[in-house]
């Protein structure tokens, strides 16, 4: 949710769109001390404006790739990767957050670029050609990616100044 207010704080339309229009159903990812891993809790609904397939990528001036688990699902989807693919040939801002970047590295959209993930998957980031950084904000071009919601911050200015330059 906060990639989308922070568009929308930046004067940005926020357009959320999912495998269908019924709200997502979020989760809390959290790292608390004694565990190895993140701890996952039910969070809030997220409105979806538009399914997939209704994505039209040529009405919109950049692209979020979500994080947690939702990756690992909508990289299956061949409207996602017609959506995505787009982005990255028109050169247009792409978001990437935690494991968002599982998206475009199934795609082949990574190799030869830089990008930040959830640590975890800095070999999968390898696998699919790319130099994996260990920062908060990495940008590659028009693609802007971070490690997870802490630096969402960062994220969040790196990605309006690359949507700001290139809108």
């Amino acid at each position: 949710m906060y990639p989308v207010f922070r568009l929308r704080e930046g004067g940005h339309e926020a357009v959320v769109a999912a495998p269908t229009t019924r709200p997502v159903k979020l989760v809390v990812h959290d790292f608390e001390p004694g565990w190895d891993a993140y701890t996952e809790r039910p969070g809030h609904q997220l409105p979806v404006d538009l399914a997939f397939a209704d994505v039209r990528p040529e009405d919109y001036g950049g692209l979020v790739i979500p994080g947690g688990r939702a990756p690992e699902y909508i990289r299956v989807d061949p409207d996602v990767a017609r959506i995505v693919a787009y982005f990255f040939d028109e050169g247009l801002p792409v978001g990437t957050i935690c494991h968002g970047p599982q998206v475009p590295a199934a795609f082949g959209l990574l190799r030869g670029r830089r990008t930040a993930a959830y640590p975890p998957l800095k070999a999968d980031m390898e696998n699919a050609g790319a130099t994996f950084v260990d920062e908060p904000d990495v940008v590659d071009g028009a693609m802007v990616s971070c490690r997870g919601w802490p630096d969402l911050p960062e994220w969040s200015r790196a990605f309006m100044r690359v949507l700001e330059k290139l809108s």
